[in-house]
């Protein structure tokens, strides 16, 4: 544990990881990566399809025992994952899915007050097949919070939305993380998006972090800021994607 000047301890990172190296086959994903997430920090994982940033977040959620670590992984006790896929259970209603695993006193109060923070109050005994795609992933969310994790991790959550309920949830889930204050770590292929939502994004490149880039722009963020565009046009440059210019009888 770190100390800072004065004797002060200093919190221990919500994630740390040294060394990391997953194969398959004769194929090396992740190359003896190393990665440390602040506590409270929201971070963004972007990379090439294929660069191995689910696998980074499997390992970082133990979910893969096949990993091969010589500095060994380190992640706080509560951990909650999102992905695509809210994986709700068509069998049982909307609040006996967010609390489904969760113990402890007062489970479904914590569950509908979950419910009420994403916006589903009322919806407690809906169906899944009765949510739209967006009340889907509020509901995946609230799964999220009401286990008051430390570390969530998202795999493209939004990847399946249309353009204006990925907005929506955009906000959300912004609004959500400053009043809960988890480590985020959220995996995506939208470079507005890791913008848009982190203050960290790393770019993930032939199994080792090529970028780490601190994103330094208040609340609320714009795309038609000047400095938005900068950090866009940063990490499209590590992604190695270039934007053809806009031709001139365009613009006339």
């Amino acid at each position: 544990m770190a100390t800072h000047p004065g004797g002060l301890t200093a919190a221990p990172p919500a994630v740390r990881l040294t060394k990391l190296v997953r194969r398959f086959g004769d194929r090396t994903i992740l190359h003896e990566l190393d990665l440390t997430l602040a506590r409270g920090e929201f971070t963004a994982l972007l990379g090439p399809s294929g660069s191995g940033k689910s696998t980074l977040l499997r390992a970082v959620a133990r979910l893969d025992h096949t990993v091969d670590g010589s500095g060994g992984l380190s992640v706080p006790e509560r951990v909650s994952l999102s992905f695509q896929d809210s994986r709700l259970l068509p069998w049982l209603r909307l609040l006996d899915n967010v609390v489904l695993g969760v113990r402890g006193p007062g489970v479904r109060e914590r569950g509908l007050t979950a419910l009420d923070e994403v916006g589903l109050a009322g919806r407690d005994r809906a169906w899944p097949h009765e949510l739209s795609g967006g009340e889907h992933q509020r509901a995946a969310l609230a799964r999220a919070l009401v286990r008051d994790p430390e570390l969530l991790l998202a795999d493209e959550p939004f990847g399946a939305l249309d353009a204006l309920t990925r907005i929506r949830m955009h906000g959300l889930l912004r609004e959500l993380y400053e009043r809960h204050r988890p480590a985020v770590l959220l995996v995506t292929h939208d470079v507005d998006e890791a913008v848009e939502l982190a203050d960290r994004v790393l770019v993930l490149d032939g199994g080792r972090i090529s970028l780490d880039l601190t994103v330094d722009l208040a609340a609320p963020r714009t795309r038609r800021d000047p400095r938005f565009q900068e950090y866009r046009d940063i990490l499209l440059a590590a992604l190695g994607v270039t934007e053809p210019e806009p031709r001139a009888d365009a613009l006339s």
